[in-house]
Formats: structure tokens, sequence, C-alpha cells
């Protein structure tokens, strides 16, 4: 069960909100300074097909400007482009260029990801096509809804998304045994994932807490459990549900080492409204209703 709990904790599955959440990009002479440091591509020197784009504020250019140095005389051919784009956020698959006309920031398609040979890095689209990076992909998508030439295939990307982290794969079917014990896996997991962030310390004080009065009280070991990781996945804004979308840091992760996760919270929605309260998440995993409050830590400071 240990190593199980590292897997999780390694794969994503207690990626928060925050992971799905859009980038803020500052554009560098056609690379997004938080993705080519990402791919290791982060240097001094010009890039290809890069010799008419003049040079952009570097990194350090930036910290000194933040540290009230404002004097770019002697930084020629520089563009003041960090503020626009700095209090920008593009989509997926999009970066923020300057445009001088209007000096200010617009979001584009990404020009270029990278190159990316770590196989850990490759997603699974919902088409089953893999991808490098989950940059490539919505860079592709980006490219279809701007109506690019680039684009590949407008129908099949009109829709996609990222089906499951890593390459596609023949996933097998969930057998009917296999889903009846889910529920039970799933408790377990969540509660070892809960303790092994509490000994790290990497829990929140109000969670800290629920997770030890689980400890003390074997009774609630689940029932904290599953109301932690629940509102632990219903992000901003926090609407005391859990949408399709803020479960996919719990699913992509997972679907390809647990064929029966796609399943599982396929019919953990019984009303098919794409939302999931903690009354459903709860029956989901076999829980008491009664037994289960909703003791989120962004709820509790709303009441103040």
């Amino acid at each position: 069960m240990k190593a199980l709990v590292v897997m999780l904790l390694a794969t994503g599955l207690l990626l928060t909100a925050d992971a799905v959440k859009k980038h803020r990009r500052v554009q560098g002479g056609g690379f997004s300074w938080d993705h080519r440091r990402s791919a290791g591509m982060w240097n001094d020197s010009p890039q290809d097909g890069q010799d008419e784009i003049p040079d952009v504020i570097q990194a350090n250019d930036v910290d000194a400007l933040e540290d009230g140095d404002d004097n770019t005389d002697e930084m020629p051919g520089v563009y003041r482009i960090e503020e626009p784009c700095r209090e920008m956020e593009c989509g997926a698959g999009r970066e923020c260029w300057f445009n001088e006309e209007s000096e200010e920031g617009e979001c584009r398609c990404i020009v270029e990801c990278g190159r990316e040979n770590d196989p850990r890095r490759q997603v699974c689209s919902n088409h089953n096509v893999t991808y490098p990076t989950e940059c490539d992909l919505f860079r592709a998508l980006c490219l279809c809804e701007e109506g690019s030439e680039e684009c590949e295939d407008p129908e099949k990307l009109a829709d996609a998304h990222i089906e499951y982290y890593g390459a596609c794969r023949d996933i097998p079917k969930c057998a009917s045994e296999e889903l009846a014990d889910f529920p039970r896996r799933m408790r377990e997991w969540l509660f070892n994932v809960m303790r092994e962030l509490a000994e790290r310390k990497e829990l929140s004080y109000h969670y800290q807490k629920m997770e030890q009065e689980a400890e003390e009280d074997l009774s609630k070991r689940w029932e904290n459990a599953a109301v932690w990781k629940w509102c632990d996945l219903d992000g901003e804004p926090a609407d005391k549900s859990v949408s399709r979308h803020e479960l996919f840091p719990v699913k992509a992760p997972l679907q390809s080492l647990e064929h029966c996760i796609g399943d599982f919270l396929e019919g953990c929605d019984v009303d098919g409204d794409h939302q999931i309260t903690l009354k459903e998440w709860g029956a989901c995993l076999n829980l008491e209703a009664s037994n289960l409050e909703a003791r989120c830590e962004t709820l509790n400071k709303s009441d103040e």
C-alpha cells in the first residue's frame, strides 16, 4: 500500500484545482519563459528563425526592473512588454505576444513547444492520439480554433482534450467485480495519501486537523479522507460540487494505471448533471451520507 501511495503522489492524484488553471505566459522571441525553462531550452542564444525578432527582456532583466531599475537605455532592441504580458493569462496552447501598434499584449497560439524525448511527458488524447507533451496537444487545438493552415484535422481536434497521461495504449475493460470493489480501494487510497501528506506537513492546518481526527477516531477515517479530497477538487469558484473538469487531476494520471477509474468516476454522477455533490461522492465511495459534512476550508472561511 505504501508503494501505491507513493505512485499516486508521483502521478498526480493529489493535484489541486490549481493544476488545471491557465498558465501565465510572458512572450520571449517565440517561446514563453515558463515553457522554455521546462523544455530545457532556456539560453541567451537566438533560436532558429529569430533573426528578425528584436531581443526581449530576459528573466534577469525583469528581476532588475522589479527591483526598481527602470533604465533600459543600455538595453538595445528591448521591448517594454513585461507589464502587459505579465498581467495576461492565456489559455492552454497560447502565449502572450506584444502588439506594437496597440502597445498591448495579445494571446496567440504557441509557436513551438520544443523537443521533448521523455516518454513520461506524453499524453493521450480522447481520440487515441499520442502527443509528445500536453503543450503539443493544446497548440494543435489552438491552431484549429484560430483557423490556421497548420491545423491537421479540424473536425477531430474540435473537442480534443487529454484523456490520460502517457502514450496511448489498449486499456482493458473494467469487469463488474472489479468495479464493485473499487470504492473500498479508493477509500483506502484517499486516506493513505492524506496521511502521507500529513506526515510531510503538506496539508493546510485545517486538513491537518481532520487527518489527526481520523487517526484518533477510526470511525471518521474514510469520511474525513473523502471530504478532504472532495473539497480539494472543488476548485475556484467553490460551488459545493465537483465538475467533470475538476475530476481531471484524479482521472488523467491514473487512467492508464487503473482501468476502472473512469467507470468509477462516471458512476458517481448519478443524476447525469455533470456535477458531483458531496452526497453523490459519499454514495460513490459507499459511505453513509449522514456521516459526511462539507468541512471545506474555503467554505468555512466564507462563513466567518
